[in-house]
């Protein structure tokens, strides 16, 4: 084991890694599905669909930029929970977006953008805790 590791898990170093490269996919991922999204808007295709498709034209791609390149943990086995725990957050990001349109000026791509602020940590937390996690073999 190395110096820098704990013996319960990851080191501070590997856990930083790990952040870093959620952030770099993270970026990616965000101007791919946003750019699908705006892409569909100006399309004319009503606001929920295209985030509809949005998301769904993301979800493989994210996982394999989360699964493969932020966590490390690219299993075919961890697709079912990756698929529900994208379902929640789509759910989540949508209640967001129309209470924002529904409450404030903003048209639907910048209120998009605007939810980005709180979509995008909240899929971390999700994402780190239920799909990626890591798993213990006692």
């Amino acid at each position: 084991m190395a110096a820098s590791e704990a013996p319960g898990g990851p080191g501070p170093r590997a856990r930083i890694a790990e952040i870093l490269r959620f952030g770099v996919a993270g970026l990616v991922n965000t101007a791919f599905g946003f750019g699908v999204y705006a892409g569909l808007v100006l399309a004319g295709l009503p606001v929920f669909l295209a985030l509809l498709l949005a998301t769904v034209a993301g979800v493989f791609f994210n996982f394999l930029t989360y699964g493969g390149y932020a966590f490390r943990q690219l299993a075919a086995r961890r697709l079912p929970r990756f698929l529900v725990a994208y379902g929640g957050i789509y759910a989540f990001n949508l209640a967001l977006l129309e209470g924002l349109r529904a409450f404030t000026a903003l048209g639907p791509i910048a209120a998009q953008l605007a939810c980005l602020a709180v979509v995008t940590p909240t899929a971390y937390l999700v994402l780190k805790k239920a799909v990626f996690r890591e798993e213990t073999h006692e």
